[in-house]
């Protein structure tokens, strides 16, 4: 099993989503391309930490950024260039796979996040808001994976419940959201461990 584990937005929750799979399924975990700055966690550190992950489990980043923008802006601040041609999928299982951003954040002046996804080929997690302004961002980033014929697993909506958005982006975006990730008082690897992966994710794999 092998999962992209996507967003709407940047900071909607893709590494707590990311750290919460990787401890349920014991899968390795792999961020292609991150940048972060240097008063917070890398978010390899953080779902190590929320997963208990091993070191062995970490598949190394190929690119990595110490300013927290956009990866194609990270890239040139450093004077590098990041090459799609040299990011390809480890032939490892399970895996999960944790996006920069959302889709349509560029990598460098040809390519995308979205570029990524497709040439990876593999299932798609969307991590949307729960609250307002999450329908018209998670229906614009499931129609532009349609349209690249990318498989969508599902939608986790992180956040305080909202009914009325769920039903929402079910109906109009024809994707079933799998959970509603709440808040947590505390959040750890007990904590992560202790919510149930939903049937379908654990069907799939």
């Amino acid at each position: 099993m092998q999962v992209f584990v996507t967003g709407t937005d940047t900071d909607v929750g893709k590494t707590v989503i990311a750290s919460w799979l990787t401890a349920h399924l014991k899968a390795y975990y792999w961020k292609p391309i991150e940048s972060y700055s240097d008063n917070r966690d890398s978010d390899y550190e953080i779902v190590k930490k929320l997963s208990n992950l091993r070191d062995d489990k970490i598949i190394p980043c190929d690119y990595s950024f110490k300013t927290p923008v956009s990866p194609h802006l990270a890239a040139k601040i450093e004077n590098r260039c990041i090459d799609m041609e040299t990011l390809a999928v480890p032939n490892i299982a399970p895996l999960v796979i944790e996006g920069a951003g959302g889709v349509m954040v560029p990598i460098n002046d040809d390519y995308k996040i979205i570029d990524l996804i497709q040439k990876f080929n593999i299932a798609t997690i969307i991590v949307a808001r729960s609250g307002l302004g999450t329908i018209n961002h998670t229906c614009l980033t499931i129609e532009a994976l349609r349209n690249r014929n990318i498989p969508i697993l599902g939608i986790i909506m992180n956040g305080k419940k909202n009914q009325d958005n769920k039903e929402a982006i079910e109906k109009y975006g024809k994707v079933k959201v799998l959970s509603e990730f709440e808040p947590l008082t505390k959040l750890n690897f007990e904590s992560l461990k202790n919510i149930p992966l939903p049937q379908a994710i654990l069907e799939y794999t």
